[in-house]
């Protein structure tokens, strides 16, 4: 009697001990895809800090699955694929290529992008405030009146600017839908327009080639993955070429950049994870309304502008978020 007592007390044990592992949920799955390469993409460690902070925690409620396009449309389109054939909770995209190339597969799972300057009329959302699909996250740009703001930053730079050469990528949607809209902001204050193009890293060079045959005064950059990979290599051809740069992202004014003006990748990475967590608790893309930054930051290269002969005045020096010395 006493050893059927001891028997039935070990298995009651042995099946307490079981219980929990059985009743343990599997972690929620999250994809996170980026049309750069690690380094240059703003990353998926922010994205975990944010997700770490809301209670979420790699390997133990979590898994945080990485892909890289590395700069590379065709890859990008087939990581796009299977991620969706691998059917995750959720789908992080850094980029407007990177949300696209999820867009053409139709998927219906909860994506939440970052990085995009114009979600509406890149055809991911019907409106910002009800994006109506499966798609939604955060805008890195306020469409009207920014570019115009940039352009009157640069002028404050570089006071006898006349001739404004802009580098774009024809392959990035954004930058063909936008043409129109930037022709027109610069020409309101009386630049010329210089159009120069760079589509893979190689036509870079070129591009501020002709820039300066074509006696441009300053030079802007969109942003776009091509340039922002090569960001470098864009820093020291503006100063081989003597053309004061203007760009939308803080790194490349970091790498030897003069100037930029614009919202921090790194902080709409973060604020994403907001976004991820609300739809891991149950809640749907369509009724997220997508978020545009209240902040923007202007930031200055003044090591650049001497090396350039530039005189930043302190008006505008005044206004930066971050002097570079």
């Amino acid at each position: 009697m006493r050893r059927r007592a001891l028997l039935g007390a070990l298995a009651g044990i042995a099946l307490a001990r079981a219980a929990p592992l059985r009743a343990q949920p599997a972690p929620r799955r999250v994809a996170y895809l980026a049309s750069l390469s690690p380094i240059d993409a703003a990353g998926s460690k922010v994205l975990l800090e944010g997700l770490r902070a809301r209670g979420w925690a790699q390997g133990r409620n979590l898994a945080l699955e990485e892909h890289y396009g590395a700069g590379n449309p065709q890859t990008l389109s087939g990581l796009a694929a299977q991620i969706v054939r691998s059917a995750p909770d959720v789908v992080v995209a850094n980029g407007p290529a990177a949300a696209l190339e999820l867009k053409k597969t139709g998927t219906k799972i909860p994506v939440v992008f970052v990085v995009v300057f114009d979600p509406v009329r890149l055809g991911l959302a019907q409106s910002l405030a009800r994006p109506g699909g499966s798609f939604t996250g955060l805008s890195t740009a306020v469409p009207e009146g920014f570019f115009a703001k940039q352009l009157s930053l640069l002028r404050e730079a570089v006071p006898k600017l006349s001739r404004l050469a802009v580098l774009t990528n024809p392959r990035n949607p954004i930058h063909t839908l936008t043409r129109d809209r930037r022709i027109e902001t610069v020409r309101k204050p009386g630049f010329e327009r210089i159009d120069v193009q760079a589509a893979v890293p190689e036509e870079i060079e070129p591009a501020f080639g002709e820039a300066t045959r074509r006696r441009a005064d300053a030079m802007y950059v969109g942003g776009d993955p091509v340039a922002v990979s090569q960001r470098p290599l864009v820093a020291e051809l503006a100063l081989r070429h003597r053309l004061p740069s203007f760009f939308l992202f803080r790194e490349h004014v970091e790498a030897g950049g003069l100037m930029s003006y614009g919202a921090d990748r790194t902080d709409l990475v973060r604020r994403g994870a907001g976004y991820v967590d609300r739809i891991l608790r149950g809640a749907l893309p369509r009724d997220l309304p997508i978020e545009q930054p209240t902040k923007f930051d202007l930031v200055i290269n003044l090591k650049t502008a001497r090396a350039l002969g530039l005189a930043i005045p302190q008006s505008l020096l005044l206004q930066a978020a971050e002097v570079i010395q």
